[in-house]
């Protein structure tokens, strides 16, 4: 076994990128990259600070992440659980990485760029669903932004319908809660949430 630890070796390992891959990486947003922005209803965002790393799902109705203009996106943080660990992270360090998947689309989309957390009632109302509107909204400085080819899609077959699973054959959300705070009532929690899900969501 040998364990890569420099770059030259890395480098001999897999040899030098195919050109396209270098050449679709640029510091602003074309007109089709927007498009797959704009009709995407899920997002990753990974941020880092001295504590740690996180990697984190936002997901809404495609068009909520807002293309204000080629070099800056804008992303309501939406109501959730309060461990704020993206929002805490970027408090610490701005930079963060966003992946953006498409339903049916084998490409997804990367942006690498530097976010603000924004507090204002204007900025938040643009993004205001079932009456409820975002504490704060994330606007993202593009640094660069490229697509990553479907093979990692196509390999894993994730848009195909036969690929899903029963939600019962994996373990249940309170399940997993009770799996590490003993005496916790999975059953009560899982009956209660989809009516909780629907007080919740946003």
């Amino acid at each position: 076994m040998t364990r890569i630890t420099d770059l030259s070796a890395l480098e001999a390992l897999y040899g030098t990128p195919a050109q396209a891959s270098v050449d679709k990486e640029i510091p602003f947003l074309t007109p089709e990259y927007r498009a797959f922005i704009e009709a995407a209803p899920f997002v990753v965002i990974a941020t880092v600070s001295d504590d740690g790393t996180d990697c984190s799902p936002r997901g809404d109705p495609p068009g909520f992440v807002v293309v204000e203009d080629d070099r800056t996106l804008l992303i309501p943080d939406r109501r959730g659980n309060n461990r704020l660990d993206t929002l805490r992270n970027l408090v610490c360090d701005p930079r963060c990485s966003l992946l953006f998947l498409v339903p049916g689309a084998g490409e997804t989309i990367r942006v690498n760029g530097r976010a603000s957390i924004i507090a204002d009632d204007a900025l938040n109302a643009r993004f205001e669903m079932q009456g409820k509107m975002p504490a704060t909204v994330l606007r993202i400085h593009i640094d660069s932004v490229y697509f990553q080819c479907q093979k990692a899609l196509v390999r894993s077959r994730i848009w195909h319908h036969e690929s899903q699973i029963e939600r019962g054959e994996l373990p249940s959300a309170g399940q997993m809660v009770k799996a590490v705070k003993s005496g916790f009532d999975a059953d009560g929690y899982d009956a209660e949430y989809p009516e909780r899900m629907k007080r919740t969501i946003y």
